[in-house]
């Protein structure tokens, strides 16, 4: 088994190289589709659902949704998976003081938190909202952020992993059926068209959708067998929260998936910050992201930028695309400003926490670039010189 058997999704990137004639998204990302006419699945979501929706009736079906799920012995009744981000504070200050219902918001931590991501969860928990925290084992946890960095080329995954999971098992522990997250990135950033336009994706999907197509069973097999540094002593417990519970537990306690809130109220990532802003203390960084040009998205860990600069080394497009096609799609930008946005910032190296980075993960800057270097699919990148180059990019 070699890492492009584990990372499952860049498997099946087109050769040929093109960007949508909407937005500036490529069709390197996994799972996107383009229409005949060259635009992507992300703006042709929003053309025919998001601007066609009939948002005071998906309103109805959330107020419908959550009168089958609101318990009127003050007990919680659903759970939000927050880590103190705009999004979440979004979402769990709507469930609970418009919608009254009573979340838990359950904080799946990150690898090194950013000071300003420490506040911003704090101040979520102070406007008015349980929380629990979940630090996993770190000896375990940074080990499996180095498999995954060499395997997957993205030592983020771990905290993905169980950002998803951890909340279905404090479901299963409290008996709370509802688990509401916040976007379906699969719309929002365009994705598998299948699970696009829909209020949840149930548990037999996840691996296929955001674990890269392999279980954490395997990525652990496959350290075991494979590098010295992994524990040999590893406990189930010390696992257990990376992967979801059973389909015999989750039925048993009546969980039919990952909810989405943005399936019900219109999703935007500016107006989320605005809201979270004035109604729980949220605050973006001082300084702008590195990667891309806003301060307010994904900033609660120091490992998120080199999470997304390596997006753009396996993909060829990073944060700044995302971001991008996103306010293009919202109406806030042009498509000529898109591209000059991503001209400036995308595939900027996040050198502020790069030497964070390396010691969390105990490996020097030439094994670092060596493993970089590993991940740049041949028909995206050329070396000339020394240096890499994009093949093709939307601003040439």
């Amino acid at each position: 088994m070699n890492k492009k058997i584990l990372e499952k999704q860049i498997l099946n990137q087109p050769k040929e190289i093109i960007f949508c004639k909407k937005c500036v998204m490529s069709n390197q990302r996994p799972r996107i589709t383009f229409d005949s006419d060259g635009v992507c699945g992300g703006c042709q979501n929003n053309e025919f659902y998001k601007k066609n929706i009939n948002w005071d009736n998906r309103e109805e079906e959330l107020n419908k949704l959550l009168d089958n799920y609101r318990k009127k012995d003050g007990n919680w009744d659903v759970i939000v998976p927050s880590s103190g981000g705009k999004d979440s504070a979004f979402v769990a200050h709507q469930l609970k003081y418009k919608y009254g219902m009573n979340p838990l918001t359950v904080t799946w931590s990150p690898l090194l938190y950013t000071n300003i991501g420490w506040k911003n969860f704090q101040s979520l928990r102070d406007s008015g909202f349980s929380n629990i925290l979940s630090s996993p084992n770190g000896k375990i946890h940074r080990q499996l952020a180095r498999l995954s960095f060499e395997e997957f080329g993205d030592a983020f995954h771990v905290f993905v992993l169980g950002q998803v999971s951890f909340a279905f098992h404090m479901a299963v522990k409290f008996d709370i059926p509802l688990v509401m997250f916040g976007e379906n990135g699969e719309a929002e950033y365009a994705g598998d068209p299948a699970a696009s336009n829909k209020p949840y994706i149930p548990s037999d999907e996840f691996t296929r959708l955001f674990f890269k197509g392999t279980t954490l069973d395997e990525l652990v097999d496959y350290g075991l067998s494979n590098k010295e540094y992994f524990s040999k002593d590893i406990k189930k417990s010390d696992l257990d929260f990376y992967k979801p519970p059973s389909e015999e537990e989750l039925k048993k306690t009546g969980i039919k998936g990952k909810h989405f809130f943005g399936y019900y109220k219109k999703w935007t990532p500016q107006e989320n910050f605005f809201y979270a802003a004035e109604n729980t203390g949220f605050q973006p960084n001082p300084e702008r992201t590195e990667g891309t040009y806003s301060k307010y998205a994904s900033i609660d860990d120091k490992l998120d930028g080199l999470h997304y600069y390596m997006k753009y080394i396996k993909f060829g497009f990073g944060r700044a695309t995302d971001d991008a096609s996103h306010e293009v799609r919202d109406g806030h930008i042009t498509r000529e400003e898109a591209i000059s946005l991503v001209k400036s910032y995308d595939g900027e190296f996040p050198d502020k926490y790069f030497h964070d980075f390396i010691k969390y993960l105990a490996i020097t800057d030439e094994e670092f670039w060596k493993i970089v270097d590993s991940w740049r699919p041949p028909h995206l990148w050329d070396k000339d010189s020394n240096t890499w180059k994009l093949k093709k990019t939307v601003f040439e």
